[in-house]
């Protein structure tokens, strides 16, 4: 398979191939097999639903195709008008309302192909594209959310956008097949970061501002921790050859967290990205694709070697990493205040907006767009953020939630007013089922080619059932993260929570416990393929083992190590104050 997807990047013309002829090629609902892999790179899946396969087969029927569409949103900074636009694009093309990913980009699902380019015409209408957004090159950049300091967190937002601009493919194949741009002839465009054949794998990057490690930095293949002196940004601590991905039964495999290169100044910070990345370009393996991303070249030449080709390529040398504040990973669900403004966590369940029964979200955040555009008309997220007075927007979080960000501490009010009024709840932490709260689940089935079990459908049935056992130990209140992921990938960065399930086959998972909840350690495989049934056993025995050996405020993480329940983790060597 590597060897293919090899020959198509490399004989793409920039990204092309046929993807005109495919798309006017109104026989089928699919694309050519080569379009398949290069539409990624144009920020799209081809899918279709896998609860109809069968039927379908059987009336001699083609599957029945759809496409996911996923936007360019480094930070998943996004302005009132912005997101009118994206609502309006959800409403007429897309099934299912708008989702939150855990890379803070929101995607289209269930789009069909007559209606592709209609649709990418649409997002661009609301100066965003999806360049990028999948594929083998560097994919949206994650950064956290920290409004409550809103100098920093423009800073963070500005230094990830412009790094997100920096790395995109150098091709007008984009403009060409979705915006109607004049071909130029000679279309073998010279890019200098990616080549011709792009990456081995994708590639992806984090920003984090501690103590908020909300993106997992030390997942991410590129990480940068910002370093704040006298409230001022001045550098990042750099790590690099962290990945999700595994694959069941193989041990050539694994999840792995990201390596503590140094610090930097914060203006090095494009040219060490460009070096990690181009290094991967040339040193990643192109033969077995399953081994492509950057931890396995990092676990395969070693650390000190990556280094020092990093600091070759980009003439930086690194100092001694800093001490980072590292304190949680979640997400504040509530209201907070930072002056004259107030910021709104809302917990979306899996990050799936839409309008279903009484809950009407979709509708809900349209009234407070529309709202917001009489505090905020600017439409470019960039004027918004440089403004002088700070203005409303929205981020989108990686762990698939939602904030409303700087809105004037005297609306308060009107938008709970709104978000009750369509049957939204507010989501306040101390009202909070605990599990559901901190959970994050992957699309899995229906569409997800990949996913060997139910995760964001399952998510509602399984938070709740291990919930009630968790309560009925009498931790009712008491944090605990879970993590579900239809196949061992780990879209939803399974292997960092402190209880994970890893879809197997239908109703059946792999169960790994003891992930730290600042995202510095691995959990570790406790049990393989149990039901949900085995599951709730397991944990419920855990649940009263805890209450009975935990010590003080002890996450239910930290006591599986303690008391030797589980293998030894993996621990990222930083100082945590």
């Amino acid at each position: 398979m590597a060897g293919n997807v090899e020959t198509i990047k490399t004989e793409s013309r920039g990204l092309r191939g046929s993807l005109l002829d495919s798309l006017h090629n109104s026989i089928t609902g699919a694309l050519a097999e080569s379009d398949q892999v290069l539409i990624k790179y144009h920020g799209s899946y081809q899918q279709d639903n896998r609860d109809e396969r069968d039927e379908r087969r059987r009336a001699k029927l083609e599957p029945d195709y759809s496409f996911m569409i996923r936007t360019r949103t480094p930070g998943g900074a996004i302005t009132p008008w912005q997101w009118l636009q994206l609502d309006k694009v959800a409403k007429q093309y897309a099934e299912r309302g708008l989702r939150i990913t855990s890379r803070q980009a929101l995607q289209f699902h269930g789009v069909i192909k007559r209606e592709l380019k209609a649709t990418m015409q649409g997002i661009n209408q609301a100066l965003m594209d999806t360049l990028a957004a999948c594929g083998d090159v560097n994919r949206n950049i994650a950064v956290a959310i920290t409004p409550e300091r809103p100098r920093l967190q423009a800073e963070l937002l500005a230094d990830a956008a412009a790094l997100s601009q920096r790395l995109l493919p150098a091709t007008r194949a984009y403009y060409e097949i979705w915006l109607d741009e004049e071909l130029v002839a000679g279309t073998d465009e010279d890019d200098a970061v990616y080549g011709q054949a792009y990456l081995p794998r994708k590639f992806k990057i984090g920003f984090a501002l501690p103590p908020v490690n909300d993106v997992d930095v030390y997942t991410q293949d590129l990480g940068f921790t910002a370093i704040i002196e006298n409230n001022a940004l001045i550098g990042y601590n750099v790590s690099a050859g962290g990945g999700m991905g595994a694959t069941h039964n193989d041990p050539e495999t694994y999840p792995r967290l990201a390596d503590t290169l140094g610090f930097i100044a914060r203006e090095n910070l494009q040219a060490v990205a460009l070096a990690v990345l181009t290094t991967q370009r040339d040193f990643g393996n192109r033969a077995v694709r399953k081994r492509a991303r950057l931890k396995y070249t990092i676990d395969d030449r070693g650390v000190e070697w990556f280094k020092t080709e990093v600091s070759s390529r980009s003439g930086v040398d690194f100092a001694p990493a800093r001490s980072v504040p590292l304190a949680h990973g979640q997400d504040r669900l509530d209201w907070y205040s930072s002056g004259e403004h107030a910021h709104l966590g809302l917990r979306v369940p899996a990050g799936r907006l839409q309008d279903v029964g009484e809950q009407r979200w979709q509708s809900a955040l349209r009234a407070i767009a529309l709202r917001l555009l009489d505090v905020a008309p600017a439409q470019q997220l960039k004027e918004l953020l440089a403004s002088e007075s700070v203005q409303p927007y929205f981020i989108l979080t990686a762990n698939q939630n939602l904030v409303l960000a700087q809105i004037p501490d005297t609306m308060r009010a009107e938008i709970e007013s709104i978000l009750r009024d369509h049957g939204v709840p507010l989501n306040l932490q101390r009202d909070q089922n605990v599990v559901m709260r901190d959970a994050i689940a992957c699309v899995a089935l229906p569409t997800c080619g990949l996913a060997m079990a139910e995760a964001e459908r399952a998510l509602p049935e399984l938070s709740n059932a291990i919930y009630q056992r968790w309560a009925t130990a009498g931790l009712g209140n008491a944090p605990l993260q879970l993590r579900i992921s239809g196949c061992p990938n780990g879209c939803s960065r399974p292997y960092t929570a402190e209880i994970a399930l890893v879809g197997k086959a239908p109703g059946r998972y792999n169960l790994f416990l003891g992930g730290d909840f600042r995202g510095v350690a691995l959990n570790q495989l406790y049990r393989e393929n149990l039901d949900v049934a085995q599951i709730l056993e397991v944990l419920s025995d855990l649940f009263a083992r805890y209450v009975q050996g935990k010590t003080g405020n002890e996450r239910f993480s930290d006591y599986l190590s303690r008391a030797q329940l589980l293998p030894k983790s993996k621990v990222i060597p930083i100082v945590l104050q």
